[in-house]
């Protein structure tokens, strides 16, 4: 009988193997999501980013906004809401890499720093997600419509098409879009859409400037019943809120940016803020008062649906808006991409593939195709998703995590500067989705679905 061999002594290095295993494993999971899986931008990759996300479908429904608010309101809030939201994004750049080594690549990994792991998860998703799929589903709505016009504007003796078709022609190039696997691979679509964005607000001002005052302006409120009035101011309240919404995705264009211990991104970062805040103001000013100072208060929902002459020129600005909100609906669908196949990959154990982001970005896209098409109030919509989801993330959230996160002195400046911002943002969301959801009646009282 053979003696037995001893067994050999037991590996230190087994648990750090497993451990290694789990790390690398992880990390090709980060690797493979979406927005952490590139760090290399410069600060104008922040500039183009932050023009297409924040101008969009909100800068056409400016002048309609001012109409709602008058003069004196209209002018006030829209320089006040450009200020504060300039002051909220300044912080969320600042917080990006609050704590040394680590970067919070995404709105919720800050709140979650803020309130605490679940409770800064209750608090920011549901507003996030609201935010950016509502945004998705008003630029299928905005896509359609710019196609249509455009359609209407070069063939206007052709059989009319129903809305319906041509959002869905939009939504065929978002299908295909879509598969764009990360922030960074979209920054050509991005850039173009940007570059549309201030030539459409161009043609936009230009166009009624050329037109000249109308004859018949007026410039009161144009309900007739005190009613009409206020509910009318709260929805143009909501619209404002619109148009500066590009506080849910700045975090994640951050997360694209070059950092090192030496020079951390928010240097790049709030450089390219600041020039495309510029530009936001190049783009939201003239067309908001120009085009009410021309149209008075019978200017359209749309500003582009109100000039009809010269036509060439309308249907390229129609085109450059379809261009734009291509671009724009990736730059906020990307963070919905992010947090699905995150919940899909890390908690559901799922395998990173390409059929997995394939199901899971067509169906993204079929569904906010869907609502687009059975929901095309745009005015009413802008309104009610202005006030209820984009002021709370854009106006006041990051004001709550500065304090909860610095506690600065109390009654200070800074102190007193984000409880201001509170204090308006939370009246905003309060206000602004009353006079949205009662245009929203208002309108689908004579709209048949899918007509």
């Amino acid at each position: 009988m053979g003696t037995q061999q001893p067994l050999p002594p037991p590996s230190d290095n087994a648990p750090n193997n497993s451990l290694q295993e789990k790390s690398d494993k992880q990390k090709a999971i980060d690797d493979w999501l979406p927005i952490n899986s590139s760090r290399s931008r410069k600060w104008w990759f922040s500039a183009f980013h932050n023009v297409t996300a924040m101008v969009g479908a909100g800068v056409l429904s400016l002048p309609y906004a001012m109409a709602e608010l008058g003069w004196g309101p209209g002018v006030f809030i829209m320089v006040f809401s450009w200020i504060i939201t300039l002051y909220t994004l300044w912080q969320m750049v600042e917080m990006h890499e609050l704590v040394p080594g680590k970067r919070f690549d995404r709105y919720h990994e800050l709140g979650q720093y803020a309130f605490g792991e679940k409770l800064g998860l209750y608090i920011v998703v549901p507003q996030q997600l609201v935010v950016e799929v509502s945004l998705c589903i008003v630029y299928m709505v905005t896509g359609g419509q710019s196609l249509k016009k455009f359609h209407d504007t070069v063939c206007p003796s052709c059989q009319q098409i129903k809305l319906t078709y041509f959002i869905m022609i939009f939504a065929s190039v978002e299908f295909v879009l879509s598969h764009l696997p990360n922030f960074d691979s979209i920054s050509g679509v991005s850039l173009a859409a940007a570059v549309m964005s201030l030539s459409y607000s161009t043609i936009a001002w230009g166009a009624s400037l050329s037109k000249g005052v109308q004859d018949d302006v007026q410039y009161g409120y144009k309900a007739s019943t005190t009613a009409g009035t206020v509910f009318g101011f709260l929805s143009g309240l909501g619209d404002v809120a619109f148009a500066y919404s590009g506080h849910n995705v700045v975090l994640e264009i951050q997360a694209t940016i070059q950092s090192t211990p030496e020079k951390p991104s928010k240097g790049p970062m709030w450089k390219g803020v600041v020039v495309a805040y510029i530009i936001i103001a190049l783009c939201y000013f003239p067309v908001a008062l120009i085009g009410y100072w021309m149209f008075g208060n019978s200017v359209r929902d749309n500003i582009l649906l109100s000039l009809e002459k010269p036509a060439w020129l309308i249907a390229m600005a129609n085109m450059f808006v379809v261009v734009h909100v291509i671009g724009s609906y990736q730059v906020y669908a990307m963070p919905v991409f992010d947090m699905i196949e995150t919940l899909l990959v890390k908690k559901l154990d799922f395998r990173p593939s390409r059929m997995l982001r394939f199901i899971v970005r067509n169906s993204y896209v079929a569904i906010t195709m869907f609502f687009g098409i059975t929901f095309p109030f745009f005015g009413g919509l802008l309104g009610f998703f202005g006030g209820l989801a984009f002021a709370p993330t854009t106006y006041f959230l990051p004001c709550i995590m500065w304090l909860a996160i610095y506690k600065p002195r109390k009654l200070g400046l800074s102190w007193w500067t984000n409880w201001i911002c509170i204090v308006i943002g939370v009246l905003l969301m309060v206000l602004s989705p009353i006079g949205g959801l009662r245009q929203i009646i208002i309108e689908a009282k004579d709209y048949k679905f899918y007509s």
